[in-house]
């Protein structure tokens, strides 16, 4: 089973978002959510966020706490999706060389942090859809005998 690890600044709004929505869509493959940084170390799923599953019945975990990608998580996660551009960059600045493949724009736009423009429901549309393109390129990777 391919593993997913979703990556935003802090683990609390957008890769959780990511990581229940994906998981809404599939059980095909192992499904996670990481921070680049310890800033929200522990803490819950943002109110946000919460209310973004709960109004689109999306089940989660709501004992869920914000953690930082790990030397670990980049040696064991297939791909490592950045949620933007700032993202994507500061992970090619923790991975280890010879891991820096796994590491992958979610979307061909950023997708923007409702920590700051506190517009989750414009995050939820990019992220439904970011899930879905994710979904669409991994069936095709399988298909093609990538996978």
């Amino acid at each position: 089973m391919k593993k997913i690890v979703f990556v935003c600044l802090g683990n609390i709004c957008r890769s959780p978002m990511a990581e229940f929505v994906m998981k809404s869509l599939t059980d095909d493959y192992e499904i996670e959510s990481r921070a680049t940084s310890s800033w929200e170390h522990g803490n819950p799923i943002h109110k946000g966020t919460q209310a973004i599953f709960k109004n689109h019945g999306v089940d989660y975990d709501s004992s869920k706490t914000s953690l930082q990608i790990s030397k670990r998580d980049f040696e064991y996660f297939d791909y490592i999706l950045g949620m933007d551009e700032s993202n994507v960059s500061d992970l090619r600045q923790m991975c280890p060389q010879s891991l820096k493949h796994k590491i992958h724009p979610f979307a061909a736009e950023s997708v923007p942090d409702p920590w700051y423009t506190g517009d989750f429901e414009e995050t939820y549309d990019r992220v439904l859809t970011g899930c879905r393109d994710w979904l669409a390129r991994l069936e095709n990777e399988i298909n093609d005998g990538k996978y």
